[in-house]
């Protein structure tokens, strides 16, 4: 009997079409890889770690080799749909993706993400990644299928699966000695480099960190009571606010002598006496939300992040002291989702929802929130603590404001450096600041009008900067790139006659502290005649005993995360003649006409 080779065997193995094969899938980690190492963001790590656990994707095509267009096209468009991701933030930033941008992304919501998405993209990043996608299509048009013997080819894909999945566990659990959560972490940080499982990792990681959110935030509502708690305000009737502002930087605000007047109704508080303090030198400890609500709620701060997880909440504490708690918010919210924001929302008493819009590019405006505070104000309660958590100057900035007031629409006060596209989002946020100046300065009005015995604080959560620094090129906000925009915020404090009279203490003379957001749990304490043992006075903005102290900023559970922010380069301004101020009186100045509350 005569016997027959086949081609493959005849023609040993393709090489070529091997090599064609593993550099398309290379291809969507391997060309951000690149460009980062290139750049020198990062060391040669990621680039080695993308390359081999790209080679895991041969192992289908060669286990099915008849059909290897076709499972290479499903899996490159699952890797090309999860490279754009990283592509694009790394063309924005210049920095890798990470599990922390997942984090804080899925945090913040879907909505928020597609506005960052919207805000950020241009025509130079559009017309890159259709270039990239059009590389990709032509790489796969090489593809071939690389024939192996059945007895060559299966040892060989699960030689590939062992490397890259099981061998990663083995070095870290027998010849590290690590635990399995410890060889999981360690693996999943290896596998971060490449796609899809950055967003497959990061994924998992926000639900494991949000389980034990969950379940730790539980416990903290049995936690014991702060011990020797006093109230020196007595049993008097009083009503405290909170507002929470969003992405405002005070750099933006002409009560902080910005040029342009973006605060005209603050303006006017601040001129008719010494009821509204306004403190010039107060900065937050992160530049996003989540991070930073864990902080100024809590005891915990940049240096015992923690204890936003094991000590009472600023929400605990008030309930302790006898409040009725209200939560007030049009962040979005379209059920009672397991975040942070709603954890903390649902320790109050009684919590207004506002934002149920299905997408965040919709006209829903901060003014919604004044409704609502007026029925809280009108609660029978004898004490009530209000906190209200405002949208803000949050991007996308062009759907913060009705359309009345979009006053700034041209460059007078604008950087002569900024293109025409950057002036129309520096003016989108100077009107998103104009509204806001008009929001806030309405809650205060409205708070004044009922003759409150108390005192009400407003301060955002972090800054933003909109092309305020450098070279004037920065826009938004990045932890691993601080500028000082980012976490200058304003805080402001407005009390009543009554509370002055009962608690007379000299404001004005601390409203250059240099100061840190994440101690406020203490400054709020303090301004509300609370003690208890945990209280420390040095960390009130507003103490006799008050100590200046590094003002830390960064990730706190990174190594070499902390910075001190008053090392920070200054902010550069632009030179003189590129800043025209309006001239203008606040009295003369087209500004808007206030809102109904209805209208936000």
């Amino acid at each position: 009997m005569s016997t027959t080779t086949s081609p493959s065997a005849r023609k040993g193995v393709d090489w070529a079409g091997l090599g064609w094969l593993l550099l398309f899938f290379w291809y969507f980690s391997g060309v951000t890889q690149l460009l980062i190492l290139l750049t020198g963001t990062t060391g040669f790590a990621g680039f080695r770690d993308a390359f081999f656990l790209s080679s895991l994707w041969l192992a289908p095509v060669l286990l099915l080799p008849r059909f290897t267009r076709g499972i290479s096209a499903v899996i490159g468009l699952v890797l090309w749909g999860a490279s754009l991701v990283g592509l694009s933030y790394f063309g924005i930033y210049r920095q890798e993706f990470s599990q922390s941008v997942i984090f804080v992304m899925f945090e913040s919501n879907t909505a928020e993400a597609g506005e960052y998405f919207s805000q950020y993209f241009s025509l130079w990043l559009g017309l890159a990644l259709l270039a990239y996608t059009v590389v990709a299509i032509l790489l796969w048009r090489r593809i071939r299928p690389v024939s192996l013997p059945l007895s060559t080819r299966v040892p060989v894909a699960v030689l590939l699966v062992a490397l890259n999945l099981v061998y990663p566990f083995y070095k870290q659990m027998v010849t590290q000695e690590r635990s399995f959560a410890e060889a999981l972490e360690k693996v999943q940080q290896r596998m971060e480099p490449a796609v899809p499982w950055q967003l497959v990792v990061g994924y998992a990681q926000y639900r494991q960190q949000l389980d034990n959110m969950q379940k730790l935030l539980e416990q903290n509502a049995s936690l014991p009571p702060l011990r020797n708690l006093q109230d020196s305000s007595g049993e008097a009737p009083r009503t405290l606010v909170l507002v929470l502002g969003e992405s405002t930087t005070r750099e933006h605000m002409h009560l902080y002598g910005y040029p342009r007047e973006t605060t005209p109704n603050l303006d006017a508080l601040a001129a008719e006496g010494h009821n509204l303090t306004v403190f010039q030198n107060v900065v937050s400890p992160r530049p996003y939300t989540i991070e930073v609500m864990q902080q100024i709620l809590t005891f915990g701060d940049e240096q015992n992040p923690d204890r936003f997880l094991t000590d009472p909440s600023l929400i605990n504490l008030m309930k302790q002291a006898g409040y009725k708690t209200f939560w007030i918010t049009n962040q979005q919210t379209m059920t009672k989702r397991n975040t942070m924001l709603t954890t903390f929302s649902q320790q109050t008493d009684a919590q207004f929802y506002l934002n149920n819009q299905r997408n965040q590019n919709a006209s829903q405006y901060d003014g919604v929130v004044l409704e609502p505070f007026e029925k809280a104000l009108q609660d029978p309660a004898q004490k009530k603590f209000i906190v209200i958590h405002l949208l803000g100057t949050h991007m996308d900035y062009r759907y913060r404001y009705p359309e009345q007031y979009a006053h700034f629409n041209d460059r007078q006060g604008v950087p002569s450096a900024l293109s025409d596209d950057q002036v129309e989002t520096y003016n989108f946020y100077d009107n998103a600041v104009l509204y806001n100046d008009f929001v806030v300065s309405s809650l205060i009005k409205r708070y004044a009008a009922t003759d409150p015995n108390g005192f009400l604080l407003y301060l955002s959560d972090h800054g933003e900067d909109v092309y305020s620094s450098g070279n004037h090129d920065r826009l938004g906000r990045n932890e691993g790139a601080p500028t000082r925009p980012m976490y200058t915020i304003p805080f402001m404090l407005w009390t009543s006659s009554s509370w002055q009279a009962a608690h007379p203490r000299d404001l004005q003379a601390a409203a250059k502290r240099p100061y840190s957001s994440s101690h406020l749990i203490h400054t709020l304490s303090d301004l509300a005649g609370l003690s208890y043992d945990r209280f420390e006075p040095v960390k009130s903005l507003v103490s006799p005993q008050f100590a200046v102290a590094p003002r830390w900023i960064g990730d706190p559970y990174k190594k070499g995360g902390l910075h001190d922010f008053d090392k920070l380069p200054p902010t550069q301004a632009a030179p003189q003649q590129e800043i025209v101020k309006d001239l203008r009186s606040p009295a003369t100045a087209q500004v808007p006409a206030a809102t109904k509350p209805n209208e936000g």
